[in-house]
């Protein structure tokens, strides 16, 4: 017992504090993110306590209103906070889900929702939105809105983001919590943490059983 809260205690500091500095300027040598907090056990942690998701309304990448908890509600989700101009950890955590997702058989495809909402939503507009994502896959959700209103709806499952800040050489950094939420279609709750170290063969393994509301 004592084991398993020690792990808990931990999941729960590196799900706060694991934040990726993300710099984006305008050389094409983009620097790597800066991760701090640690790293869990697993790729993939299953919460001791599940979370609620964020009770989020925004507009989507086609420019319509999205209702988070409506629209996902009774589907196995993922979600993600990122931004479009992240050099590298955004694109590549986006890219491994789009691999294991088309792995899946076509209707398990059509249930799941994966959900990337901006956490730089002053240059993610719906059309950047709609077009980085066409590049990895096109039912894949993008969501974008008011900075406080995405950062309060962040913090409530514990993933901090902080407002993108323009340094004096122009480049722009934006802070962000590095974890995928995944959520049980039996409950509508968040019960696993896909971790910054999860693979596309990681997500893979997993969404067959997350997707049924078991444990990967």
């Amino acid at each position: 017992m004592r084991r398993r809260a020690l792990l808990a205690s931990a999941v729960a500091a590196v799900t706060a504090l694991g934040l990726t500095a993300c710099d984006q300027g305008s050389d094409r040598d983009q620097p790597a993110a800066e991760v701090s907090g640690g790293t869990a056990a697993k790729p993939l942690v299953t919460l001791d306590t599940p979370m609620e998701k964020p009770d989020l309304v925004l507009t989507d990448s086609q420019g319509a209103k999205y209702d988070l908890l409506e629209k996902t509600k009774g589907h196995p989700t993922l979600i993600y906070f990122g931004y479009t101009h992240c050099p590298d950890v955004c694109p590549l955590t986006m890219a491994n889900i789009a691999v294991a997702v088309k792995q899946l058989p076509k209707a398990e495809q059509k249930d799941l929702r994966v959900v990337f909402v901006t956490s730089d939503p002053e240059r993610d507009n719906p059309a950047a939105l709609k077009k980085w994502l066409g590049g990895i896959n096109k039912d894949f959700i993008g969501l974008t809105g008011r900075f406080d209103t995405i950062q309060a709806g962040a913090r409530s499952v514990n993933i901090g983001i902080e407002k993108p800040v323009k340094k004096k050489n122009g480049d722009v950094v934006s802070t962000h919590g590095a974890q995928v939420l995944l959520s049980s279609p039996k409950d509508d709750k968040i019960h696993w943490l896909g971790m910054q170290e999860a693979t596309a063969d990681n997500y893979t393994t997993a969404l067959p059983k997350i997707i049924k509301g078991q444990n990967p």
